[in-house]
């Protein structure tokens, strides 16, 4: 397995905490030193980030326990949606798999190996997307007592320690042509949804300038493609990230993993059908409460 890794592309921005957490965990998985690692440090947004940043970029020059390090210092700020579409394009230009993380991600000492053996196994299965390595804590996503297989497949891939390949990348319309016809098809915003009932609100918000997502339009593309994500039961991820400290996300505890559940070595399937049943406890997860259908409801009666 190690003379084919997956490079790990790293995006950081401005918590060095988070960062050293992230590169630790990393450090301790079983085939860093055999993997290349990018990290893509964006510019300061503002005055009150430059000294945040400028300790992110002393910190990541310090780093070691990979076969390579490469740092790309942005000098501007350009945000975490275009840095991601950017530099995964660039790194995906020169390598025909990738495995992607943020600033805020501790994994399992397995992650690199997962990856690496879901990337290499699916390689040719043109109806896999992506590789997701977060799953969601056994609290809130259940599974039938009966499920013995290790992965399962999803509509929705997680943007929380992921892998692609560089041909389904390319396949990605980052400028979703097609949004007037999606927009105004009830239809195929309900398709969409299968994912979970904040996909098509999330779509609409990017391609009205709304919110900055990547993530949103990658989702879109596996929709579109008729794709899916290959999802771990237990996860190989946690995200650190909720403690009110980020940009994209609150204070919560709802959605942490025991990494120790993780396996180390993973059986993976190769019928690769949708369990209806996982599928819609996953599906609960992301239900609109009542009282935020009403709430939407007398939003658009008064706008």
């Amino acid at each position: 397995m190690t003379s084919n890794l997956a490079p790990i592309v790293l995006f950081v921005y401005n918590r060095p905490l988070h960062t050293s957490k992230t590169i630790k965990a990393l450090q301790k998985n079983l085939l860093a030193k055999d993997t290349e690692l990018f990290i893509y440090s964006d510019g300061p947004k503002s005055n009150k980030d430059v000294i945040l940043v400028q300790g992110i970029r002393e910190y990541i020059r310090t780093i070691s326990g990979f076969k390579k390090i490469t740092i790309v210092e942005r000098e501007q700020n350009t945000g975490l949606s275009q840095n991601i579409i950017h530099g995964v394009t660039e790194i995906l230009s020169s390598h025909e798999k990738i495995i992607v993380m943020e600033d805020d991600l501790v994994t399992s000492p397995y992650f690199l190996k997962y990856m690496n053996k879901a990337l290499d196994y699916y390689r040719d299965q043109k109806k896999i997307m992506s590789i997701s390595g977060y799953n969601r804590p056994p609290s809130i996503m259940k599974f039938p007592a009966d499920y013995n297989e290790q992965v399962y497949f999803n509509y929705r891939n997680s943007s929380w320690g992921w892998g692609t390949w560089k041909d389904r990348w390319e396949l990605v319309d980052w400028k979703v042509q097609d949004f007037d016809e999606f927009k105004n098809s009830k239809l195929l915003q309900k398709r969409f949804n299968r994912g979970g009932d904040d996909l098509s609100n999330m779509l609409i918000a990017q391609m009205e300038g709304k919110i900055d997502s990547w993530a949103i339009r990658f989702s879109y593309a596996h929709f579109k493609y008729d794709a899916l994500s290959v999802c771990p039961v237990y996860s190989y991820v946690n995200n650190i990230g909720h403690d009110g400290s980020g940009q994209h996300c609150g204070n919560t505890k709802r959605y942490e993993n025991d990494l120790s559940k993780a396996p180390e070595n993973i059986k993976f399937q190769n019928n690769i059908e949708i369990d209806k049943m996982i599928i819609e406890n996953f599906r609960n997860i992301y239900k609109r409460s009542i009282r935020g259908l009403i709430k939407k409801k007398i939003w658009d009666l008064v706008h």
